[in-house]
């Protein structure tokens, strides 16, 4: 797994592939990164599947639930597929786009 923090964000990429070794390793770690925006970013691998995207379904409800963003990257996803709570976007910018938005709407709540 590779990280990158970024002065607003963390970027968080599979080395090899969306297995359940990844999604455990995360698992593991996600309390590492409980006070960070993060955005899990798959694009480099290709085709990923849906099922493999839901396993992070838990971690974006558990991530919005304190105040945080959490943004998958995956490219050719059906949007219709996916749940409402689990946010995708098709590329990187489009993701620190939305966490940008985030931000926005948690200052508008004062949150």
């Amino acid at each position: 797994m590779q990280v990158e923090k970024k002065e607003t964000h963390t970027i968080i990429r599979p080395e090899d592939d969306c297995d359940q070794r990844f999604f455990s390793s995360l698992k593991k770690q996600i309390a590492d990164f409980s006070k960070e925006h993060l955005i899990i970013d798959f694009s480099t691998l290709g085709t990923i599947k849906v099922d493999d995207l839901l396993q992070f379904f838990d971690i974006a409800i558990e991530k919005r639930a304190k105040h945080t963003s959490f943004v998958l990257v995956a490219s050719g996803i059906a949007i219709d597929e996916i749940p409402d709570n689990l946010i995708v976007a098709p590329t990187l910018n489009e993701a620190q786009d939305i966490l940008e938005m985030d931000a926005i709407e948690r200052d508008l709540m004062g949150l």
